[in-house]
């Protein structure tokens, strides 16, 4: 009998603290994992470097055809080129796929992360019940991915989906975007700590334990989110609003603020059976995607 080859690709998570890396199955089975610390100074050739070492640990009979990349900023829209890396301060279009491809000798693509982790839940997670959706990620920073007609949206360039950097409060804190006041300078990780100096797992378990200042707390944090969030209902109308990153672990207890504010704001004929669910697949949804990214773009487009 003949063992049927079962093509395998790498997907990586590349963040400003952690690098998570797998390789995976076209099923999206995860036959080996690995998280390494971000070098710091996290330099282009340091994090190439700690990238190809892991690549090595993961696949060490190069079994892998390809490798995704999501990076923690917009690519061009070829997947080629990390235009900006917003947790690695000393990034700027940076050819990373052409880098990687020289150094590993397998065809690579890269994409936003958040994009990665929306492809994660779309392929396996919470996105794979609806066509039209939009995640955010509520972590160091706040990350976006638009799917519509069940595709992956980024836009002419690649940059689309940006959802972080729309902004909210006029005159609010200064975002790295360039913009004031964004969603992200008030929802992400970093705003939380600002706003309460407690880190989110921590008011997390203050709200649990019927903490009165965490539970109002989390109802501020939600009506923020819904006001941010309804205006991309109203251009988008999705199916539904997937909540993830690191934040997401409290999506119940600003999960009631956030759906009366939509509820308050937008219109019926723009929220019909509008869902606001928590993704699904945690810190590997961006591995996953990216490892999605890989068998979209490279595997199936093989000669």
């Amino acid at each position: 009998m003949v063992n049927q080859v079962i093509e395998q690709v790498i997907g990586v998570d590349l963040g400003g603290t952690a690098i998570k890396l797998g390789r995976f199955t076209s099923d999206g089975a995860c036959l080996k994992s690995l998280t390494v610390n971000t070098p710091q100074p996290a330099t282009p050739e340091a994090v190439v470097t700690a990238i190809v070492d892991a690549i090595a640990i993961v696949d060490p009979q190069g079994n892998a055809v390809a490798i995704g990349v999501g990076t923690p900023g917009p690519a061009d829209a070829a997947g080629r080129i990390a235009k900006i890396a917003i947790n690695l301060p000393q990034w700027r279009n940076v050819f990373l796929a052409d880098i990687l491809e020289a150094k590993i000798g397998k065809p690579t693509i890269i994409d936003n992360d958040a994009n990665c982790a929306g492809l994660g839940e779309a392929w396996l997670g919470a996105g794979r019940y609806y066509k039209n959706f939009i995640l955010l990620t509520l972590g160091t920073g706040v990350g976006g991915a638009i799917f519509l007609d069940g595709k992956l949206f980024s836009g002419s360039f690649g940059s689309a989906g940006e959802l972080g950097l729309i902004g909210l409060i006029p005159d609010g804190p200064q975002c790295k975007s360039g913009n004031q006041g964004s969603l992200e300078q008030h929802t992400s990780i970093v705003a939380i700590r600002r706003r309460t100096g407690k880190e989110p797992a921590e008011l997390g378990a203050l709200a649990k334990a019927g903490d009165a200042e965490a539970l109002k707390f989390w109802q501020e944090y939600g009506s923020d989110l819904g006001i941010g969030v309804t205006s991309l209902i109203y251009v988008l109308t999705p199916e539904a609003v997937v909540i993830g990153g690191g934040i997401s672990a409290s999506f119940e207890f600003f999960l009631p603020s956030m759906k009366a504010e939509i509820e308050r704001r937008v219109m019926p004929t723009s929220r019909v059976d509008l869902q606001i669910i928590k993704a699904q697949l945690g810190n590997g949804a961006g591995m996953l995607g990216a490892a999605k990214l890989a068998f979209e773009k490279i595997v199936r487009h093989r000669a």
